[in-house]
């Protein structure tokens, strides 16, 4: 029995590195991204950003419909072929969907391609200067398809660190082609300038790929794959291969195309209703700005690590579930939602706190301030979302999320219609609109986990975690006046993110919910930390 349960926190702890490893690569290539948006900026000016922007939703697109969810697919029978040592399996599975992904890859890479000249026009892109930037992008459709296929078989055998060092990369190498062709082809033209920004999507993609290709030969050779049993390959034909990637990767596919379609319906309703509820249309488009384009990716910004931990479970919880370990799917997903509410909750008390600071110092615009607030609310249901689709994926569930995104979808459109036309809500009642998406995905979400997992949410470890953000929030209220006051905005935000962290540390270890073993696994300070943890344990006895 000891045996099994230490398996089982080993397993435990390999999904919170893998986690740890997604989540420093995420804020790394966050930070490239951030710069070098600010350097691009200054190179090609507002218009030649225009012209880059008009050309890359068509490149989104193509690589939506080019992968098609089977990435996820890949990842998740991955981990079930190498949880019974069928590795045979697992790499005819790679190879079966490397082919399919090698040829919707290739075709998208042509349609855009050749295509660009019809989507022009048709003024579907409405300005011709944008043809340099689709061609450019087209090659990139091809590449970035091929390092999904990779990536999903690696993270099937829980390698993260292959993804995270393909992401660095990628991103080095894409800022770099970007700001280099940029600037060298802008004395021929500001649409060559935006066609030469776009050529670094294709260029990163390309060492990506370099790099995962060195990881899958070493993992190649470290398996003798005609030495290893083949449990499934007589059974199971490429057919079936085929299908059953096919019904697992639908509705993920379905599930990641929601989620421009749910934007696309926000264009649509909220500036309609914000002009009914009295705005003019100048007034309503810098309020649609305040809530999609700075709120939500602050929230987003929040949600990274939960994020990181989605990729992480998919293949974790599929290889629990192939060996039928119901014991194992459970603490993962136990563990799992309580590093989501450790993180998320206090995300959400901070940025609710420091909403108008945080909008003044990144945007300069601290009338975003109050969406910002009210989209605070929703911080801890998104990582609850995103964290309960990824344990239902790993079981084979992928229609679930699907369905409860849908209702989600049509109540927050019921919501925005009605809300965001109200002169005493206007773009807040939009943004509480999308707090109930986040909500009622989530809580249908926990249904089904509850269900298929019998986990129940541990309301005194919620309590404690909630008790330690608010104290926390009190905190960060009163200090943050003195510190904005004193060493100005950006400066006071990096140094209440410090001492946020130290309060609700400190006050999680004085109510014992950070444990020894959760900071041992922090890095380099870890050890440090949980003797710290000791002094507490002594203090409350």
């Amino acid at each position: 029995m000891n045996r099994v349960n230490n398996q089982d926190n080993s397993k435990s702890g390999s999904l919170l590195k893998g986690t740890l490893i997604l989540t420093v690569a995420g804020v790394v290539v966050k930070v490239i991204g951030s710069l070098n948006w600010i350097i691009l900026s200054r190179v090609l000016g507002g218009e030649g950003i225009g012209l880059y922007q008009m050309a890359f939703p068509i490149y989104l697109l193509a690589l939506t419909l080019s992968t098609a969810g089977i990435p996820t697919a890949i990842s998740i029978i991955t981990a079930e072929k190498v949880a019974l040592r069928d590795y045979r399996g697992a790499n005819r599975v790679f190879k079966l969907s490397l082919a399919f992904l090698a040829f919707s890859g290739l075709v998208l890479s042509c349609l855009v391609y050749f295509g660009a000249g019809w989507l022009i026009e048709q003024q579907i892109i409405r300005d011709a200067r944008a043809y340099p930037a689709i061609l450019a992008l087209a090659p990139a459709v091809f590449l970035v398809t091929m390092l999904a296929s990779f990536r999903g078989y690696l993270q099937g055998w829980q390698m993260m660190v292959p993804t995270a060092v393909s992401q660095i990369l990628e991103q080095l190498f894409r800022v770099g082609a970007m700001l280099t062709f940029a600037a060298w082809l802008l004395p021929w033209g500001l649409e060559y300038a935006a066609g030469g920004a776009s050529i670094g999507a294709g260029v990163g993609a390309a060492a990506g790929l370099v790099v995962l290709l060195y990881y899958y030969v070493r993992l190649q050779r470290r398996h003798d794959h005609g030495s290893i049993r083949d449990l499934e390959n007589r059974a199971e034909t490429n057919a079936g291969l085929a299908t059953r990637l096919v019904e697992l990767a639908l509705p993920v596919s379905l599930s990641s195309l929601m989620l421009p379609l749910v934007a696309n319906l926000d264009l649509l309703v909220v500036p309609v209703r914000l002009e009914a509820a009295g705005y003019t249309i100048e007034q309503a488009t810098e309020l649609f700005g305040y809530l999609t384009g700075m709120a939500v990716p602050l929230i987003n910004l929040a949600t990274i690590i939960t994020a990181a931990l989605a990729i992480s479970l998919v293949p974790a919880v599929a290889e629990a579930q192939s060996m039928g370990n119901t014991q194992q799917i459970r603490q993962h997903t136990t563990a799992a939602l309580r590093l989501t509410a450790l993180v998320t909750i206090p995300a959400a008390v901070g940025m609710g706190v420091l909403a108008i600071p945080l909008a003044t110092a990144v945007y300069h615009a601290p009338a975003a301030g109050p969406v910002v607030q009210v989209l605070a609310g929703g911080v801890y249901f998104l990582g609850i979302h995103q964290v309960t689709t990824s344990i239902l994926q790993g079981m084979g569930h992928t229609v679930l999320p699907l369905i409860n995104m849908g209702i989600a979808a049509v109540v927050k459109v019921g919501l925005n219609w009605s809300l965001a036309a109200l002169p005493s809500l206007g773009i807040l009642g939009a943004g509480w609109a999308t707090n109930a998406d986040f909500v009622v995905a989530a809580m249908l979400n926990l249904v089904y986990v509850y269900r298929y997992t019998g986990f129940r949410v541990d309301i005194a470890v919620l309590a404690k975690i909630v008790a330690a953000a608010a104290v926390m929030g009190v905190v960060l209220y009163e200090a943050n006046a003195v510190l904005f006051d004193t060493i100005g905005a950006t400066a006071a935000i990096f140094a209440d993110i410090l001492l946020a962290a130290g309060v609700y540390g400190i006050i999680l270890m004085v109510l014992g919910e950070l444990t020894e073993q959760d900071l041992r696994r922090v890095p380099f300070v870890g050890e440090f930390l949980a003797k710290i943890t000791v002094i507490f344990r002594r203090y409350r006895q």
